[in-house]
């Protein structure tokens, strides 16, 4: 089945150092597909990825695309 282009997206974009963070939100941060400081990524916008970005807020910008 072929999604349209209604789906909704997350812009995330990591903006705070993980240097001293637990290893679960550097696990977590590294799954959503960043790597380095002020990298961003476009996911789609499902109960999973909100989840994550819930769990480290404190250390990302999101915007809806």
């Amino acid at each position: 089945m072929v999604r349209g282009d209604n789906v909704a997206k997350l812009k995330i974009t990591l903006v705070r150092s993980l240097i001293g963070k637990p290893e679960n939100q550097r696990v977590t941060v590294r799954t959503l597909g960043l790597r380095k400081l002020n990298s961003s990524v476009v996911q789609e916008d499902n109960p999973q990825i909100r989840g994550m970005v819930n769990k480290v807020s404190h250390l990302l910008r999101v915007e809806e695309v």
